[in-house]
């Protein structure tokens, strides 16, 4: 297909296929860091038969955010776990963990999960402290990156809400995909190597999160969107 006729979003069917494309690069650059991992979920009857039920889940790496060195922020954990099943929150407590510039350590968990209704991902995420409270969308605000700030008041296209998680049903906080899909256009289309939809699906998801990333502190490296398939 031309990218020219390209609308900027994603069926499942290529959401499925994007996402595993990342994780294979996210593996192959980040020798250091935990996997993406597929969660599976049970599938729902109304959809095709083909279609994968679940969501990406990265978990067990420790990021520093506030005041610290690009040494710290280099700096990560090993999770040492499996593909998991939906629905499965027992490894909370050793989730992601962020260091802020005081002592309370505050714990994310990240999930990329596909909309149906927008057809592009979405990133799905939670904060809460050692205590196993959840934070609040003010106190979250504190703890983020300092880039955070200027990025959901500079973007039309990025700001945070909060509603019931597709698949966990409990309520987490997401960046609205609102625009997604103008604004993955504008970065792709003009890119002259991507010149057909594989090629889009290719980087989807390295070029969206590298973006939509840095809200939470998550740094993706530019030198995977120059992995190419084999």
């Amino acid at each position: 297909m031309d990218t020219s006729s390209w609308d900027g979003s994603l069926s499942k069917t290529e959401f499925d296929l994007a996402v595993r494309s990342f994780a294979e690069k996210w593996k192959r650059n980040n020798t250091d860091y935990p996997p993406w991992l597929w969660v599976s979920c049970p599938k729902q009857p109304w959809l095709p038969s083909h279609d994968v039920e679940g969501y990406s889940s990265l978990e067990k790496i420790r990021l520093y955010n506030h005041g610290s060195s690009e040494e710290d922020s280099d700096r990560v954990t090993q999770s040492g776990e499996e593909e998991t099943t939906c629905g499965n929150e027992d490894a909370i407590d050793s989730a992601m963990l962020v260091q802020s510039s005081h002592s309370e350590v505050y714990y994310y968990d990240l999930h990329v999960v596909y909309s149906a209704s927008y057809r592009v991902p979405v990133l799905y995420f939670r904060v809460y402290g050692s205590d196993g409270r959840p934070l609040a969308l003010d106190e979250i605000e504190k703890v983020l990156p300092s880039c955070s700030a200027k990025i959901l008041l500079e973007s039309k296209w990025t700001f945070i809400t909060q509603e019931e998680h597709p698949y966990l049903h409990r309520p987490w906080y997401k960046l609205h995909p609102c625009g997604t899909s103008e604004w993955m256009k504008l970065m792709l289309v003009g890119d002259a190597s991507v010149a057909n939809l594989e090629s889009v699906i290719e980087l989807y998801l390295v070029s969206w999160l590298s973006f939509v990333g840095q809200v939470v502190g998550l740094r993706v490296p530019f030198k995977m969107l120059d992995d190419k398939a084999d």
